[in-house]
């Protein structure tokens, strides 16, 4: 008797903040790493496509496959949200992949992040999950349609994001320096953490920013872990973060859902999955909205990405019966 073909199926889930990519045999799952960002937005298209790669060839050899041939992949890619956006990143990622990899991906899918954890959440049921990570969109599944509120990028909104929340506590350090805000502990912290920086001549931290020794990303564990410790300044900043959030989810209730009682809802990204404060303030905010309940997310958004590889097999396999 012939043994079955196994397909080789890669998902990726490219965040704002790391990369993570797991490779399955089948239904067998054989690698599993995460990387540094791929966000286009912040590393452009042509390293964005780069890290992809190096993200796959280190699964293919991490899976010790026989070849560099994979029947899938799906990648679920930050700051990708327009179709003209993923076909960029798709075709150059073909381009590279069989050019300067050797790689031979037979079918290859960008899709937006949120479109991999909408996936994962519900398993293609219906509901609303809010990424709350580097970035924040809350994005809805209702019939064949999908729907969104947020998800503009820090640049212009993303309030109640990681990246915001530490932004806001640079803008808190400078006004306690200043003396025009409140004294606040993350002074303290960020004074040990980095020496250089010298209250009393503001370009210092300045420089340090501009040259990168710090971004926003990498304050806001520092405001979350003084917020934890009681210092007012950050506790208000995570109360802000909350209330952006549920703002966000309730305008996306109220336009597109309006009406509906115990629509699903599941909260992924990393702050959510670390059970930080701000992810238990949101949980519980939510709780008290009369059309939502909260959930587990039945999968993460990796497993997503699988699942939608998967599908493209599936349509694959449809179109030649």
């Amino acid at each position: 008797m012939a043994q079955q073909y196994e397909p080789t199926i890669i998902g990726i889930d490219g965040g704002g903040s790391r990369t993570r990519g797991i490779l399955y045999r089948g239904d067998t799952e054989l690698a599993q790493m995460e990387t540094g960002t791929a966000r286009v937005g912040t590393v452009g298209v042509v390293e964005s496509a780069e890290r992809l790669l190096n993200l796959i060839d280190e699964l293919i050899k991490m899976a010790q496959l026989p070849t560099k041939e994979l029947d899938a992949v799906c990648i679920g890619l930050a700051g990708t949200w327009l179709k003209e956006e993923q076909l960029r990143s798709q075709q150059l990622l073909s381009l590279l992949a069989r050019r300067e990899r050797k790689i031979d991906i037979d079918r290859l899918h960008v899709v937006s992040d949120a479109a991999i954890a909408l996936e994962g959440a519900f398993e293609g049921a219906d509901g609303i999950v809010t990424i709350v990570g580097t970035g924040t969109i809350a994005i809805g599944k209702r019939g064949d349609e999908i729907v969104r509120c947020g998800g503009w990028g820090v640049e212009l909104s993303d309030e109640g994001s990681g990246a915001w929340i530490g932004r806001e506590g640079l803008r808190a350090l400078v006004r306690s320096f200043d003396g025009r805000g409140k004294h606040t502990k993350l002074s303290e912290v960020m004074l040990n953490l980095y020496p250089a920086i010298r209250p009393e001549q503001p370009r210092t931290l300045v420089a340090a920013f501009n040259e990168r020794a710090f971004d926003y990303q990498a304050i806001t564990p520092i405001v979350m872990e003084c917020a934890v410790e009681g210092d007012e300044v950050c506790v208000e900043i995570i109360e802000r973060s909350c209330m952006h959030l549920l703002e966000m989810v309730d305008t996306l209730y109220e336009r597109y859902y309006k009406g509906e009682k115990k629509l699903a809802i599941a909260g992924v990204g990393g702050i959510m999955e670390a059970d930080t404060m701000l992810a238990q303030m949101f949980k519980e905010g939510l709780s008290k909205h009369p059309g939502l309940k909260v959930v587990k997310p039945k999968m993460l958004p990796l497993e997503g990405a699988v699942r939608l590889a998967r599908a493209l097999l599936a349509s694959e396999e449809q179109k030649t019966l």
